[in-house]
């Protein structure tokens, strides 16, 4: 067993209850509160490649961006929390809902009063990718943990677990017959984005349409329609 020389080294923060050992460049928005948005390092953050073809990060809109767990992670450090626990709503072999909890400690955004906060996430077969899908519980977890700490930090960019585990080029990496694969190819030929899409099913007044990110999150209806309209157009 080895024994430590020194003893380790504990975080501190100040009056305001931001860290400063060790010191952290926080970036601020002009009201005084922290822009945590910009507090995400680039190396956490992936271009989105079911919404652009574009790998360089710096010309991407946010909402043509992933966060990694990683970075959530961190940010979720950077502000300090006493707790994160989950409750698991329903569970089942095709579906898992889950909720996470965090007890975000006090600083000079909220008063100096702790905060506690709460998001759902769920996981399925038809909203995971690849191997995932055999492990719908932990996903449900790292969505909740990941829509939990972005909806509180007021973070727009979606976190890479919530569109699935690995990021792909290609949904046909499953199935290349799937009506999702189908649409996606077909996108492709014609040259349609997936804002064209999103455009169109708000105008639709799609369930949700402002919150998709894939197209793999439409019903299959819907993925029909679209796929008959395209090749009428």
């Amino acid at each position: 067993m080895n024994e430590m020389s020194t003893p380790p080294k504990l975080l501190t923060r100040n009056e305001f209850g931001l860290l400063e050992d060790p010191p952290i460049p926080y970036v601020f928005n002009e009201d005084g509160y922290v822009n945590w948005r910009k507090m995400i390092r680039p190396e956490f953050l992936v271009p989105n490649k079911q919404r652009t073809q574009e790998t360089d990060i710096t010309k991407l809109e946010d909402k043509d961006l992933l966060i990694l767990l990683g970075g959530i992670k961190e940010l979720a450090q950077i502000r300090g929390f006493t707790c994160v626990s989950y409750d698991v709503p329903e569970a089942g072999p095709n579906y898992v809902l889950a909720s996470c909890y965090i007890n975000w400690i006090g600083n000079y955004e909220t008063a100096d009063k702790d905060i506690s906060f709460q998001s759902l996430a769920d996981a399925s077969p038809d909203n995971t990718q690849s191997f995932a899908r055999n492990y719908l519980a932990a996903i449900a977890e790292n969505r909740a943990f990941v829509r939990c700490v972005r909806n509180f930090l007021k973070i727009n960019i979606v976190g890479q677990e919530e569109v699935g585990v690995k990021v792909v080029d290609d949904p046909t990496i499953d199935n290349p017959m799937s009506p999702a694969a189908v649409l996606q190819n077909i996108m492709k030929e014609k040259g349609i984005s997936f804002d064209q899409i999103q455009k169109r099913l708000v105008k639709d007044k799609y369930e949700k349409a402002e919150e998709i990110t894939s197209i793999n999150e439409l019903s299959k209806p819907k993925i029909f329609e679209l796929i008959e309209r395209i090749k009428k157009a």
